[in-house]
């Protein structure tokens, strides 16, 4: 196991199924049996990794598939995990995929966009260990386009010894002056890197990066191998485009642009020529062999009652059947090279209102073992929502109100009134779960965030009486509520 993924299971290490808990209660209200189940897997990919290496090909990951309403908090749940575990993760829509022989995407592609999503994280990780270097780098490549090294300052290359049996009887005195010439090249030099050390600093400074310079970038690829991958073509046909390119001459050309533009286009250049793409590579498909999680929502879409498949519908089964080799584990082809899917989690969700889980093909519902039910959000949730994750809506309006200059304050019987209308419409209307106070937050506070900033407004307190005022008249008319909320 490469020291990398050691690293990237060391974050691992200290997160307990107790404290991931924890953590996603930060964010997340309720819902604990869906937490319990996700912290397991979780830790059990640390687990594997730790198990002895006979065994440790034999163990495969718990699939799990979130069964509850929408708005209750399923992607949420994958979204916080994946930042929390630090694993490639690419949360996709089952619903976009069809059958092999139809047009659109292929089930592969999932794989494919967790490869991308390992690439970028590992990117962005070697960016950041070398970023000091990057930026020294570009300094001294912005301190060259600003002060181009003069004739007489460059480097002279260094004379052919004369051979001492030839010249041990001879010695010439030049009549073109070499001795002072030499002086004269050593002053010229002395004085351009006094020069390039007080740009040096002027640039640190930030005091030249209105300077103007001229860079060399590279131009975009030639429109005729766009043209050759037309939108809805097969993934093979990307990856064989991408490859024509590599092939081309790259084509540059110069711009002028400011030196805080150039920065930007100097430290991409560097920091390509610093990372090693073969081991960034290699890094990301590790990781997302062994780490890699596939939240695959709206799964209920792909589900219908067998034999009865017609029409638009044809291809639901055959997603489900496409869907097998890869949760088992298969080996898929992407442009950086085969992976392997046997130790990927899969999570799947879906609001399954319509169907039911038992509508999947057999064989796909053994390749997800662990079923977990989300309960609807109640009244004493929405207050919840709303008052205790770091991320709630009332803390969000805060700050939007707050940057007016103003400040935005909530009742505890203002909280407990907008939860109760949500929860009314969420009854007398299509159950959309905590998507519901977004939008009665919107209609609530429409009229405070239009007149800021108002010299006159400095504070707003959202109370029963402002909540009944805005909201009661929306309420009541069957129309309004059912286009507005």
């Amino acid at each position: 196991m490469s020291s990398r993924i050691e690293q990237a299971l060391a974050r691992l290490a200290d997160l307990t199924p107790r404290q991931i808990v924890a953590e996603l209660d930060r964010y997340i209200v309720g819902q604990h049996d869906a937490k319990k189940s996700v912290a397991i897997a979780l830790r059990n990919r640390w687990r594997r990794q730790r198990a002895p290496e006979p065994i440790r090909t034999e163990i495969s990951p718990n699939n799990i598939i979130l069964i509850g309403p929408t708005g209750v908090g399923k992607t949420e749940i994958a979204r916080r995990l994946a930042r929390l575990s630090g694993a490639p993760f690419v949360k996709v829509e089952a619903s976009k995929f069809t059958e092999v022989g139809y047009v659109g995407r292929d089930v592969e592609a999932m794989v494919r966009d967790l490869v991308e999503s390992a690439i970028d994280m590992v990117r962005t990780e070697r960016e950041g260990e070398i970023e000091d270097l990057a930026h020294e780098r570009v300094d001294e490549r912005i301190l060259d386009l600003l002060l181009p090294v003069p004739n007489e300052a460059k480097q002279a290359p260094p004379a052919a010894a004369p051979d001492a049996s030839s010249a041990s009887n001879v010695f010439v005195v030049s009549s073109t002056g070499t001795v002072q010439q030499e002086k004269e090249a050593d002053a010229a030099r002395e004085r351009y890197q006094r020069t390039r050390d007080k740009l040096r600093q002027l640039l640190k400074d930030g005091q030249l990066e209105g300077r103007e310079v001229e860079v060399e970038v590279a131009q975009a690829s030639s429109p005729v191998l766009d043209v050759m991958t037309p939108q809805g073509a097969p993934e093979g046909m990307e990856s064989f485009s991408e490859m024509l390119k590599d092939m081309l001459p790259k084509r540059t050309k110069k711009r002028l642009m400011k030196v805080s533009e150039a920065r930007r286009i100097l430290l991409e250049q560097e920091l390509d020529k610093l990372i090693d793409k073969e081991d960034l590579i290699t890094d990301a498909l590790d990781r997302v062999e062994k780490m890699g999680i596939i939240f695959l929502d709206e799964i209920d879409k792909i589900a219908g009652a067998r034999g009865e498949s017609h029409g638009p519908d044809v291809s639901r089964e055959g997603v489900q059947r496409d869907l097998l080799p890869i949760v088992e584990g298969s080996n898929v082809q992407t442009k950086y090279g085969m992976v392997k899917t046997d130790h990927v989690l899969f999570i799947a969700a879906g609001a399954f209102h319509v169907s039911k889980p038992s509508d999947l093909i057999p064989e796909l519902q053994g390749r997800f073992p662990i079923r977990v039910e989300l309960k609807p959000l109640t009244e004493a949730d929405f207050v919840r929502i709303m008052t205790e994750p770091e991320n709630a809506l009332t803390k969000q309006y805060a700050a939007l109100v707050e940057s007016e200059g103003a400040s935005l304050t909530f009742t505890e019987d203002g909280v407990a009134e907008i939860a109760r209308l949500a929860a009314l419409a969420n009854v007398r209307m299509e159950n959309i779960g905590a998507r519901r106070l977004h939008t009665v937050m919107t209609t609530l506070l429409e009229e405070v965030l239009f007149t800021l900033p108002d010299p006159d407004t400095k504070a707003v307190t959202v109370d029963r009486a402002m909540v009944q005022g805005r909201l009661k008249g929306v309420l009541e008319d069957e129309d309004l509520r059912k286009y507005i909320l």
